[in-house]
């Protein structure tokens, strides 16, 4: 079946410009689209090969008559819409000398040991230093530090009148706290590191109220 001709197809004369070419391929496009057959599968498949002709019709005409020529009205042949092409370039060839970095497996990567060379000398043992104030991976040694000083601990009565200069209990005495909220002492006792007098008075006050065999409540560790 020989070609129609696509100024036939879209019903447009020799020579249209292209403004009369988009309108008569638009009018066209909603007249023949698949989408207007609906559920009719025969009428749709013939929609669909209507369209792919309109399509095939407008795009010659839209970037150049038929025969290589250029579109009515314009001075040359249109390029194509998008970026121009890269261009090609070289593949690289050159070549890298990896042999000396090849090593076998489980293979040392030091000088090579001659066959008949004997084993290493094991190293001598060598004696532990004496022990340190400071050690590298434990804590302070407080007896070796001759900066350090014991905490004194007060008596239970100089203790009892240590004010509070903080908290939910600002300018009660710890003597006072003891005798409402107890527990409060033990936390102050293990968490207060700012202020070594009130430790040692909380602590003070601590022993105490173990002695004396009061119950507290235990309060949530603090969250670090």
């Amino acid at each position: 079946m020989p070609k129609r001709d696509p100024h036939d197809i879209l019903g447009v004369a020799r020579g249209a410009s292209q403004t009369a070419i988009k309108a008569a391929w638009r009018k066209l496009a909603r007249e023949h689209h698949p989408d207007v057959a609906g559920k009719d599968a025969s009428a749709a498949r013939s929609a669909t090969r209507r369209m792919a002709e309109i399509n095939r019709a407008y795009e010659e005409l839209r970037v150049g008559v038929p025969g290589g020529g250029s579109a009515p009205g314009s001075s040359g042949p249109r390029r194509s819409a998008g970026p121009p092409k890269a261009r090609p370039a070289r593949p690289v060839t050159g070549r890298v000398d990896t042999s000396d970095t090849f090593r076998p497996r489980n293979a040392t990567t030091g000088p090579r040991a001659r066959p008949s060379a004997p084993p290493p000398l094991r190293a001598e043992p060598v004696a532990p230093e004496p022990p340190r104030a400071s050690q590298p991976t434990g804590p302070l040694d407080r007896a070796r530090d001759p900066r350090f000083r014991p905490l004194a601990i007060p008596s239970v009565a100089a203790a009892s009148g240590v004010p509070l200069e903080f908290g939910k209990f600002h300018g009660h005495t710890l003597g006072q706290i003891a005798s409402f909220e107890p527990s409060y002492i033990d936390w102050l006792a293990r968490t207060i590191s700012h202020d070594p007098e009130l430790v040692a008075a909380a602590r003070a006050i601590q022993l105490d109220l173990d002695r004396r065999g009061i119950i507290r409540r235990q309060r949530p560790a603090p969250v670090r």
